[in-house]
């Protein structure tokens, strides 16, 4: 039997209350809606701690909470004499009778998972889910979210959860037919006889604009974690789409004089995974460069462009230099050994199983921080795509610090990264999502694109319920752009819209030695990003809005596979014309009529204010 510790919360410090887990089943069901009301519920709902420890052990545990508004911070203290391990600490357990129609949006603990649909009828929007691609344990009797839960009654109004800070835990929701918990996973660490524990901030808003609660969410981020500031956006071109592990310093060399060749607006020449020797040996290159690959990145900065490399810097395959040499650096299991990452986890998508880096161990520290000096300093790489990162933040495994958390680890093996890059630009990729916050410049926000409608229409879901974050939490980037292959121009069309409404990155992947003028044109339109993420009606993102200084962009998407007719309300009368086509529809004011758009299509209208 748990033993639960209830808070019973005003706007003040709580008064703690103990009951056990059988008391717990009399609280009387609370009426959740999005308004006021429900955060006054939020607020008087019970917090608790789960702990396998004796109940009187148990006893001793007190959770305190302070509101200071719509915030919430929050401590667990031992006040006994043993020490107890505390697998979670419940901040609040809220019943409710929100309808199975209620709308929910969800994030992952990785950035590779998302969840959406509605209460009775959850969606899996990401392309990994955390339990099952990652093994990450979780309730199978709830579906669990990570650091944001947004609902949307059929009523009307939206109500906003969300972890405002992750320094050391990570917070997640565990959403039930008729109850929601706000939890910390406190991962069992043993909280000692007169120790207290911060817990991570967490924050409630309700409202009828759910863009603007997530923009005060945002900006609440920004106090525990600010955004790394990194001007202007980011764009280049990238070698994996075209090229895959199978890179080679000539077709990079090839790509970089076409992008010179043609005047194209890109800064950065991003070399991708498979010039490094090993996974995790990544100041030694392998064959395809030749045995070095610091002529090629001469030839960048030579040719007035930034060198731009891939790095993994938490994994290592076996047969690695750094993992034959110091085994001891990695995370070990419960036998003091390596810990082999398919254990517990996924173990890697090629040259696995991987092992994983210890953030803890100052040893380890000290590896990163010098191949990220040496990358930046020697070989002046002034951008890093870091991949496999939620490895940084493996579960299952032991510490050198045995007091730390995995998020932790994460934050301090990546703090060394940032100390060797210096002023380069970090984008996190296949990153554990709250840990990452204010180590970044730069977030993946979808899953790897491929060149075909499923995958375009999917990583712009993915990547259009991140908007939110665009130049708020760091740039995001919706991958690559790519305008070469099978699909249909209206398909590219949809692709390259759906690149200029995330406000984000714009990095090509095509092989633009090969690639047609009208593609390369295509891609100049896209050229520099805006740095402003579309703002959209609601969530089926058919009409996205992105105002600038002396225009405003509207993007029209067509999910269907048939025509579908748009009405577009105008802010002001305005010219107006379509960017891919170059159409001009003229003079304009009052409402827009766009006609029979096809199947699977995109348009990016440009309004221009004027006299009619």
């Amino acid at each position: 039997m748990h033993t639960l510790v209830q808070a019973s919360v005003c706007l003040g410090f709580c008064v703690i209350m103990l009951f056990t887990a059988k008391a717990a089943g009399g609280t009387p069901a609370l009426v959740l809606s999005a308004d006021e009301a429900a955060l006054n519920s939020i607020r008087s709902a019970p917090a608790c701690v789960e702990s396998d420890a004796p109940p009187e052990a148990v006893r001793s545990i007190a959770v305190e909470t302070r509101w200071e508004g719509n915030v919430c911070k929050a401590s667990v203290t031992n006040k006994g004499s043993a020490p107890v391990a505390i697998k979670e600490v419940l901040l609040a357990r809220i019943p409710h009778q929100l309808p199975g129609e209620t709308k929910l949006y969800g994030e992952g603990f990785t950035m590779l998972s998302q969840t959406g649909g509605t209460l009775a009828a959850p969606v899996d929007i990401g392309g990994y889910k955390d339990a099952v691609h990652y093994r990450i344990p979780q309730p199978q009797d709830a579906t669990v979210v990570y650091g944001l839960l947004t609902l949307a009654p059929p009523t009307g109004g939206h109500l906003l959860l969300g972890f405002t800070s992750c320094r050391r835990f990570v917070g997640r929701f565990y959403i039930r037919d008729r109850s929601i918990d706000v939890v910390m996973d406190t991962e069992g660490l043993m909280l000692a006889p007169g120790e207290s524990w911060a817990l991570e901030e967490f924050m409630a808003l309700a409202g009828k604009d759910r863009n603007a609660l997530l923009a005060a969410f945002a900006d609440r981020i920004n106090v525990n974690h600010p955004r790394l500031p990194f001007d202007p956006v980011p764009t280049g071109w990238c070698s994996w789409y075209c090229f895959g592990p199978a890179v080679t310093a000539t077709a990079v060399v090839n790509n970089l004089d076409a992008i010179a060749a043609n005047r194209l607006p890109l800064k950065y020449i991003q070399i991708d995974d498979g010039y490094q020797a090993a996974m995790g040996d990544w100041l030694e290159t392998g064959k395809a460069f030749e045995g070095g690959i610091k002529n090629v990145l001469k030839q960048i900065r030579d040719a007035s462009f930034e060198p731009a490399i891939w790095v993994a810097p938490f994994v290592a395959e076996e047969n690695s230099r750094v993992f034959k040499e110091h085994p001891d650096w990695f995370v070990r299991d419960a036998n003091g050994q390596p810990l082999r990452s398919d254990t517990v986890t996924f173990g890697g998508w090629r040259c696995g199983p991987w092992y994983a880096l210890d953030g803890t161990n100052p040893e380890a520290q000290r590896h990163l921080e010098n191949v990220f000096r040496t990358l930046r300093q020697e070989w002046g790489c002034t951008y890093f795509k870091l991949d496999a990162n939620f490895w940084g933040a493996i579960h299952g495994g032991r510490f050198y610090d045995p007091k730390a958390t995995r998020v932790e680890a994460y934050r301090q093996g990546m703090a060394a990264v940032l100390r060797g890059a210096g002023d380069a630009f970090i984008l996190g990729c296949n990153h554990p999502l709250w840990p990452s916050l204010g180590l970044i410049h730069g977030a993946r926000s979808s899953n790897d694109i491929n060149r075909s409608w499923d995958s375009f229409s999917h990583t712009t879901i993915e990547t259009f319920n991140r908007n939110w974050q665009n130049g708020k939490l760091w740039w995001n980037d919706p991958d690559c752009i790519l305008l070469t292959g099978k699909p249909s121009d209206d398909v590219f069309r949809f692709h390259a819209t759906a690149i200029c409404a995330s406000g984000g990155m714009a990095l090509s992947g095509d092989n633009l030695a090969t690639t047609p003028p009208e593609k390369l044109d295509m891609l100049r339109k896209l050229l520099p990003p805006t740095g402003i993420a579309a703002s959209f009606q609601d969530d089926t993102f058919r009409i996205g809005v992105i105002d600038q200084k002396d225009r405003r962009l509207v993007c029209l998407f067509n999910w269907e596979d048939k025509p579908q007719s748009f009405d577009i309300e105008l802010p002001y009368p305005c010219q107006v014309h379509e960017v891919w086509t170059n159409k001009k529809l003229g003079k304009q004011k009052g409402r827009l009529a766009i006609k029979d758009m096809p199947g699977h299509s995109a348009q990016l209208l440009v309004l221009v204010p004027g006299q009619t």
